[in-house]
C-alpha cells in the first residue's frame, strides 16, 4: 500500500480504456443471482480486529466453466484451489501459499445469451446496511441486497450512478493488514468512468475516501484521481475517453507479478488473450491487460520490493 500524503499516481492503465468488453452483463448476472445456499468461507484464516473502509479485500470470478478457470489461473499464478460443497452453484477458493486470494463461482449462461466471465471487486465497509443507505441516497442501485454469511460476514452488490458494478464486504474475520501485496496477489483496483469527479463524490460518501487529483499537467482528455483512507491509497478513478461511447463504466483489478511480459506470454499459451501488450507505466515498471479464456479482463503490474512508497499502481 502507499501513503496518500506522499504519492502522485501513475497513468499506466490508460491504454486499457480502449478495450472492448461486456463486463456489465456478466456482473449483473452475478449480482442478480439468488443468495448462495451455503456458507462462504472467511477471507482470513485467523480473526483480525482491523477494518479498512474502501480497501480492496476480495475479488470473485463469475464464470460458466469453473474447471477451465481453475486450470488457467492455477497455471498462470500458481494458485491452488479448495472446492466448497454447494447445493446449487459450484464454488472454489483460490489459495496462494495456503492463504485465500479469490473466489470463483460457476454461473451458467442462459440459452441464447452470450456473456463474458467477469471479476467482481469487493471493497471493505464497517457496516453493510449503512453502505446500502449511502448508495441509494446518492444515486446508486442495489443489485444484490445485504446478506450475511456466518464465516464470511455481510456483503452486498451495488451499481454506482454511472452503472459500474462493485460489491462491499463487512468481513467477520477482519480485513487483511495494510502491507504491500506479495507477487501473485491482487494489488490495486481502478474505476474507469465517464465522470470521475461525480463518481469520486459518490464513493467518498459511501467509503469516506479522501480524493487526490493525480492527473499530470498536459494530459488533455485524461483524468486520474486517487482514493485513500487511513493514510493509504486504496483505488483510482480514471476518465473513459470521450470517443468510447460503447464502453461501460467498470472496475478493473490488478495482480502484482514479477514479469508482465512472461505472464502475458503464458496467458496466451493457456488460452487467454493479451488485450493491452506489456508497456511501461510512468515509473518505468511494466503493466499489461489480459483476459482469461472466458473473457474476464484483469491487469498485471510489475512492482519490485525496492520501488518507492511514493508510487501507486
Amino acid at each position: 500500500m502507499t501513503s496518500v500524503t506522499q504519492r502522485r499516481s501513475h497513468t499506466g492503465k490508460r491504454r486499457a480504456l480502449g478495450i472492448r468488453w461486456t463486463l456489465a452483463a456478466a456482473l449483473l448476472t452475478l449480482a442478480a443471482a439468488p443468495a448462495r445456499p451455503f456458507d462462504l468461507p472467511p477471507i482470513a484464516q485467523s480473526h483480525r480486529s482491523e477494518h479498512h473502509p474502501g480497501k480492496l479485500i476480495w475479488v470473485e470470478l463469475a464464470t460458466p466453466d469453473l474447471e477451465s478457470a481453475k486450470r488457467f489461473y492455477g497455471q498462470l499464478f500458481g494458485w491452488t484451489f479448495s472446492d466448497a460443497a454447494t447445493s446449487k452453484h459450484p464454488y472454489s477458493i483460490a489459495l496462494l501459499d495456503g492463504m485465500p486470494v479469490a473466489g470463483l463461482v460457476q454461473r451458467p449462461v442462459p440459452a441464447g445469451e452470450h456473456r463474458q466471465s467477469a471479476w467482481l471487486t469487493f471493497l471493505s465497509v464497517r457496516d453493510v446496511k449503512a453502505a446500502e443507505q449511502a448508495v441509494t441516497a446518492h444515486g446508486g442501485k442495489v443489485l444484490s441486497p445485504p446478506h450475511a454469511y456466518p464465516q464470511r460476514g455481510s456483503q452486498a452488490v451495488f451499481a454506482d450512478p454511472q452503472g459500474a458494478v462493485f460489491a462491499v464486504l463487512q468481513s467477520s474475520s477482519g480485513d487483511p493488514p495494510d502491507v504491500l501485496a506479495a507477487p501473485r496477489e491482487w494489488i490495486w483496483s481502478s474505476l474507469h468512468t465517464r465522470d470521475p469527479n461525480t463518481d469520486a463524490a459518490f464513493y467518498q460518501t459511501v467509503f469516506g475516501y479522501e480524493v487526490f487529483d493525480a492527473t499530470r499537467e498536459g494530459q488533455e482528455g485524461f483524468q486520474h484521481l486517487v482514493l485513500g483512507t487511513d493514510g493509504y491509497a486504496r483505488a483510482s478513478i480514471n476518465l473513459l475517453p470521450s470517443d468510447q461511447h460503447k464502453r461501460h463504466p467498470h472496475w478493473l483489478n490488478f495482480v502484482r507479478v514479477a514479469s508482465p511480459k512472461e505472464i502475458a506470454a503464458k496467458a496466451e499459451e493457456l488460452g487467454g488473450r493479451v488485450l493491452v501488450q506489456p508497456h511501461p507505466d510512468r515509473h518505468g515498471g511494466l503493466i499489461a491487460l489480459l483476459a482469461d479464456p472466458g473473457g474476464a479482463p484483469f491487469g498485471v503490474i510489475e512492482w519490485t520490493d525496492s520501488d518507492s512508497q511514493e508510487r501507486t499502481p
